[in-house]
């Protein structure tokens, strides 16, 4: 059994609709009611919510944004490379990975409606991340991107754009 394969199954991941696999480990007991959140949120979410979330080589988490800031920790594997498009159209990598003195990151936060994905860096086998939220994930919070519309937003991205999303 490969490594990723031993992960998924120790783990007990789940395919995630954005691509490679996930399982939620942690939902805070603690609500925040609506009236104490934006009025973009539409009702009240877990104070926060964490997950373990694996991609392998050949595979990428597609274009999406959430209402909240996500916090990325690297646990095993290569390197993640974190693709983000800001509200203004610029382009943004990050690498989540285990050796700073190559650039990588053991955390980084990916702000709140920002367009995003992710893929193993090149050459590389597999990640292991957690993903942390607050306020807590909720699917009502979740946009896939697009390809046709996101390219028509920001059409300097075009290839970037297509080669993150599955829409």
């Amino acid at each position: 059994m490969n490594q990723v394969d031993f992960l998924v199954r120790k783990l007990e991941l789940q395919p995630h609709p954005e691509g490679g696999f996930y399982k939620e480990v942690y939902r805070s007991e603690l609500v925040i009611p609506s009236e104490s959140l934006p009025p973009f949120f539409g009702g009240g979410r877990n104070l926060a919510t964490s997950i373990y979330f694996l991609i392998e080589k050949n595979n990428f988490s597609a274009l999406h944004k959430i209402k909240s800031d996500e916090i990325w920790h690297f646990y095993d594997g290569d390197p993640l490379e974190v693709i983000e498009i800001d509200e203004a159209g610029n382009l943004k990598s990050t690498l989540i990975g285990r050796n700073p003195d190559a650039g990588e990151v053991f955390q980084y936060t990916v702000k709140a409606n920002t367009w995003f994905g992710s893929r193993v860096r090149l050459g590389g086998e597999f990640s292991l991340v957690g993903c942390s939220v607050s306020p807590g994930f909720d699917f009502r919070d979740f946009e896939m991107g697009e390809g046709d519309t996101l390219s028509k937003q920001f059409p300097h991205l075009k290839k970037i754009i297509y080669e993150m999303t599955r829409i």
